[in-house]
């Protein structure tokens, strides 16, 4: 439960993020299978997929992804069990390495940012510019984090970033206790 100051905190950010952008129509998103509670702009459709989270000799991992689009910036919010927590590092350091190929960024040029998210550990924010599928300049912050043998990554993806809505998004994402 949040605390009522903190509570009132969050809702007038989002009405006046909202109030500046009627596109984003803020809710709850329950992600199922985990303690994990985020806050999206517009309806999410869900999907899962196997991926080599592991590493090459280990069997996939299912991925279990939320996202949606609106005001031109795509958010998203994925999680995969690993098994075990020896696996949790080195599973995040692939997501990470995946998610800035994807976006033809090299490691050393992608950025940290100051992250946290209680009752996560690891957590790591990263935010790179590179390019879409279709060969357009993109900008991207992501945090990845885990609980336990979970590993997350919450992400917004567009041409330009406001902070309004990062800070909104990342605010909005919570975590109960294990």
């Amino acid at each position: 439960m949040l605390h009522p100051i903190r509570a009132a905190a969050l809702a007038a950010g989002l009405l006046s993020v909202s109030a500046c952008s009627p596109t984003f129509n803020w809710r709850e998103l329950r992600v199922d299978g985990t303690p994990l509670l985020a806050l999206m702009p517009c309806k999410p459709e869900s999907a899962t997929r196997p991926v080599p989270l592991g590493g090459t000799t280990a069997p996939p991992t299912e991925l279990h992804m939320h996202s949606c689009e609106t005001g031109g910036l795509r958010f998203a919010v994925a999680w995969a069990d690993v098994g075990q927590s020896a696996q949790v590092a080195p599973a995040l350091a692939a997501w990470r390495s995946a998610g800035l190929q994807a976006l033809r960024v090299a490691p050393a040029a992608a950025g940290d940012w100051a992250a946290t998210l209680a009752g996560a550990d690891p957590v790591q924010g990263v935010a790179a510019q590179g390019t879409d599928p279709q060969g357009q300049p993109v900008q991207s912050r992501a945090l990845y984090f885990a609980q336990g043998t979970r590993v997350f990554q919450a992400a917004v993806y567009g041409p330009r970033l406001p902070d309004e809505a990062l800070d909104a998004f990342f605010a909005g994402l919570k975590l109960s206790p294990p």
